[in-house]
């Protein structure tokens, strides 16, 4: 009967998978889970940056979105770092957003950076929120 459990990675990361396994043999895996979403930042309505977030596997699919009443534009940072501590100088996703109430967009992390957070560098509009997700 498969089941889910969760695997260390090779970067030290966890990871659901759903395996199989019987008394007499090794347990083998036989597909990752698909589907783990894990938020960058949520509903945020300042220029700033979020949390540190490991990296569970590559490659990590990563949305914005920046919803308003009226003309709204936000430009994000996908931001990476090996330490946790230190982003490299130069971002591997900016993620540029404009429209007259939402807009959303994104882009792919293929790298195997342990870390990864998103940067809110600029914001306008009424009453602006914007959300980052990653999803791997």
């Amino acid at each position: 009967m498969p089941t889910e459990v969760t695997v260390q990675g090779a970067q030290g990361n966890a990871r659901p998978v759903v395996v199989s396994a019987s008394s007499a043999a090794p347990v083998t895996v036989i597909r990752p889970v698909q589907g783990v979403v894990t938020t960058l930042l949520n509903a945020v309505a300042v220029t700033g940056a979020g949390s540190w977030i490991a990296v569970p596997t590559i490659p990590a699919a990563i949305q914005a979105t920046v919803t308003d009443t009226a003309t709204v534009t936000a430009t994000i940072d996908i931001e990476v770092s090996n330490d946790g501590v230190n982003a490299v100088s130069t971002a591997p996703i900016t993620i540029s957003l404009s429209g007259a109430t939402t807009d959303s967009d994104g882009g792919i992390l293929n790298a195997p950076w342990k870390y990864v957070r998103a940067n809110l560098s600029a914001l306008t509009g009424t009453t602006p929120s914007v959300t980052v997700l990653m999803g791997t």
